[in-house]
């Protein structure tokens, strides 16, 4: 919205300086984006008429010209504007005067004649970019005045950035509503009286389409002089806020769009037929625009039609066929209230906007659609005469404007200020806002204009521009800062962290959205969760694993010829409970490939095996025990698969890369996995006193056979937990399968110590507790003591 800051000092005179006015506007959220003089800065330009005008001796395309300066004593100019007249009121730079430029008058001999000035056009005065002879005055203008002070030069120009929820302000009168309340200075709203029919005639309006268009108007002029002058007024309004001057009748339409917001259009009336039909399109119809565009238009438009056609788009632009010219002498002034959602997008549609549309689409004021009309008829009688004939109107039902409830409380809450019921209404009478108080609560009923005000946020946020953001204090947060306690039986992630990388292991970070056959081949999840609006078609899923991502960036790492690998993640994963309920849990995954040690002299080379990463996860969970059970998981080996369970609870899973997905990601050999809750990796157990003995231990080997099928760790840790104090370590050291053991059975050998704190130990005390483990691992797991 463009506008210039002397009309809008006609509607409320603020005495403000421009740049504190401009600054008033933008923190009430009307961002001034421009700010430009009319004119740039000269002086010594006055207002002169050309008295006479000679031709040059010595110039063909010259002139000599006498010019009343109003001093008394006319001046002689030389001159080469093409339009230089006796008679015509111009501009006239003085000898002395400085123009845009740098340009400097002063008196001089052009072709051997002296010239005391210069007559000047609006393109030497930097007024326009371009002109094609001097800028012709009025013949009432002043002789001898100022030329910024007739032509107001000294003005500003304000361009205004309007959020799409304030369609009020696309007005002169709705910024001038706006500055009145933010000043508390009184508005001069325009006194706009009905004008009285001088004649019958009227065209019949039929709403067909009265959810789009709950409100029409029109009237009949008839006898206007379509070929009257613009006023200048009216014209420098229209110039200067950036809409050129067509003809009367169009620029008076645009000048009431301007003035009140609402868009206008005039229909030249002898060339329509009929009663007009506000109705949406037919399929396939056809209008050519007054932008000599041709349209077909969808269904889905509103259009202004008579008995032979649609005449005009609704709310966006008139049609060529019934447009008003010169020789128009009869004109239908239309003025409408169009709903917002029947006109919103189908400009754009059609290629183009326009300023109806731009409004219409945002919300115009509908009760405000006789006022304009009212307002465009007196214009059009005083500026291009006529008969005025009675208003057409047809009505349905208008928009319901809801009442809004504010309360006190929550305005305090929300601004974070000691603001009373008093100060709150008194913004809102400012404001012109209907309101019922009641104690700490207000009832507002937005008015007709504002289409933005439905919640109570929106009633905040009135009371917050108008009380002024610069006096709503900024202040600092305040919180209470305390020494949380951090328990010795927790790790944070970056003890975790520094703990992998002192194994060699390195952190990567993957999205969380990954590709669906990921989820599938890796976690076997055929129903993972998808994302609405992935960032690439491939990432479409959230992942539910880690191990997916690890893969990928072995692949990468694999590409570019490195050959030890250590990968580790930390992040979020997402599933769902058996109540669809989102679940995001955190897991740290971790991946070996490729040798085991570093390449050196002193090393063979092998690569990582199971028990290497094993290893690291031992150390790891490091004091507490972890155990391993055989398992199977859709990214690993069938065969070299184990669940990690730690205090009985699986916690995880570790094992080789199945085969199939070696083979499908074309890894050159199967990486080892790891990965387990990363809330049980941050719980620690807390190391205890224990007296180191001054005694010898005893060490006694036990040899049992038992079934093949049972697993070490299931018999080791069943050991430990029922051996008595004495017995200070039990450790595997041989497994034998061959002969003398009978088939389907396996021996194992274990080393038992045993020490005491208090006294050196006999046989007397260690053949009990030898014959007390034989004792538990006959009973519990069948095993005979081998001979």
């Amino acid at each position: 919205m463009k506008f210039s800051q002397s009309w809008l000092r006609s509607f409320v005179d603020t005495g403000l300086p421009t740049e504190e006015l401009s600054h008033l506007l933008t923190m009430a959220g009307l961002e001034v984006e421009e700010l430009d003089p009319v004119a740039p800065v000269f002086d010594g330009v006055i207002v002169a008429r050309v008295l006479s005008v000679t031709k040059h001796p010595d110039a063909d395309r010259l002139n000599v010209c006498q010019v009343d300066i109003g001093t008394g004593s006319p001046q002689q100019i030389v001159c080469g504007a093409p339009n230089v007249a006796e008679g015509l009121n111009v501009p006239c730079a003085l000898p002395g005067a400085k123009l845009p430029g740098d340009f400097n008058i002063k008196i001089a001999k052009v072709r051997g004649i002296e010239s005391s000035g210069m007559l000047c056009s609006s393109k030497e005065l930097g007024i326009t970019e371009e002109s094609s002879g001097l800028l012709v005055l009025p013949i009432d203008a002043p002789v001898g005045q100022s030329i910024r002070q007739y032509l107001d030069l000294d003005d500003q120009l304000f361009t205004i950035k309007l959020t799409p929820n304030r369609a009020d302000c696309l007005s002169l009168t709705g910024i001038a509503r706006e500055v009145a309340a933010l000043t508390g200075k009184p508005l001069s709203l325009l006194d706009i009286t009905d004008t009285p029919a001088t004649h019958h005639a009227q065209r019949n309006i039929e709403l067909q389409a009265a959810d789009a268009c709950p409100r029409y108007c029109g009237r009949i002029i008839t006898e206007v002089n379509a070929a009257a002058v613009t006023p200048d007024w009216m014209k420098q309004r229209l110039e200067r806020s950036g809409i050129r001057s067509i003809s009367a009748l169009v620029d008076i339409t645009n000048y009431v769009l301007l003035e009140l917001g609402q868009p206008l259009h005039a229909f030249d009336n002898d060339l329509l037929k009929g009663s007009l039909q506000v109705r949406l399109a037919n399929a396939e119809e056809r209008i050519k625009l007054l932008n000599e565009q041709t349209v077909t238009l969808s269904n889905d438009v509103l259009v202004i039609a008579d008995d032979a056609g649609a005449q005009a788009i609704a709310g966006i632009m008139g049609g060529a066929g019934t447009s008003v010219t010169d020789n128009t002498h009869n004109v239908f002034i239309e003025s409408a209230f169009f709903a917002p959602k029947a006109i919103a997008g189908r400009a754009r549609r059609l290629g183009f906007s326009s300023d109806s549309s731009h409004r219409f689409e945002r919300g115009v004021d509908f009760a405000n659609t006789r006022h304009a009309l009212e307002r465009a008829t007196q214009l059009i009688v005083d500026i291009c005469g006529g008969q005025v004939g009675p208003i057409s109107e047809a009505l349905t039902v208008l928009p319901d404007r809801k009442p809004v409830l504010l309360r006190g409380a929550r305005v305090r809450k929300v601004l974070g200020i000691d603001l009373t019921a008093t100060t709150i209404a008194e913004l809102f009478t400012r404001l012109a806002l209907p309101f019922v108080q009641d104690s700490d609560n207000f009832t507002v009923t937005p008015p007709s204009y504002r289409f933005d005000i439905e919640i109570e946020e929106d009633l905040i946020e009135e009371v917050a521009r108008l009380y002024g953001y610069d006096n709503i204090p900024s202040l600092a947060p305040k919180g209470t800062l305390a020494m949380l306690p951090q328990t010795e039986s927790r790790r944070i992630r970056k003890t975790l962290r520094q703990l992998l990388a002192n194994r060699g292991y390195q952190e990567t970070i993957n999205f969380a959205f990954v590709e669906e056959s990921w989820e599938q081949d890796f976690a076997d999840n055929a129903t993972p969760i998808r994302l609405a609006n992935p960032i690439a078609s491939q990432l479409s899923v959230m992942r539910s694993s880690l191990i997916a991502g690890l893969v990928s960036n072995l692949q990468t790492n694999l590409k570019r010829k490195q050959t030890r690998i250590r990968l580790f993640e930390m992040g979020r994963t997402f599933t769902r409970d058996a109540q669809a309920n989102y679940l995001q849990p955190w897991k740290l995954a971790f991946l070996a490939a490729g040798s085991a040690q570093p390449e050196g002299w002193n090393t063979d080379g092998r690569r990582a095996d199971f028990f290497d990463i094993k290893a690291d996860l031992c150390a790891l969970f490091s004091p507490q025990i972890m155990t391993f059970s055989k398992a199977k998981h859709p990214s690993l080996h069938p065969g070299r698969t184990a669940d990690v369970s730690l205090n009985g609870r699986v916690i995880g899973v570790i094992g080789e890369l199945h085969p199939e997905w070696v083979q499908k990601y074309d890894l050159t050999h199967p990486p080892i996995l790891v990965e387990i809750e990363l809330e049980s990796a941050e719980q620690t157990t807390l190391a205890s006193f224990q007296e180191v003995s001054r005694f010898p231990s005893v060490t006694r080997d036990l040899a049992v056979v038992v079934d093949q099928h049972l697993t070490l760790g299931e018999i080791l840790s069943s050991m430990q937990e029922a051996s008595p104090s004495l017995v200070k370590d039990i450790q595997l050291f041989d497994i034998y399968v061959g002969k003398g053991i009978p088939e389907g059975k396996k021996s194992l050998a274990f080393r038992v110590v045993m020490q005491d704190t208090e006294k050196t130990l006999q046989d007397s005390d260690v053949e009990p507790v030898v014959q007390q483990l034989l004792t538990f691992l006959s009973e519990n797991f069948a095993a005979q003591q081998r001979a």
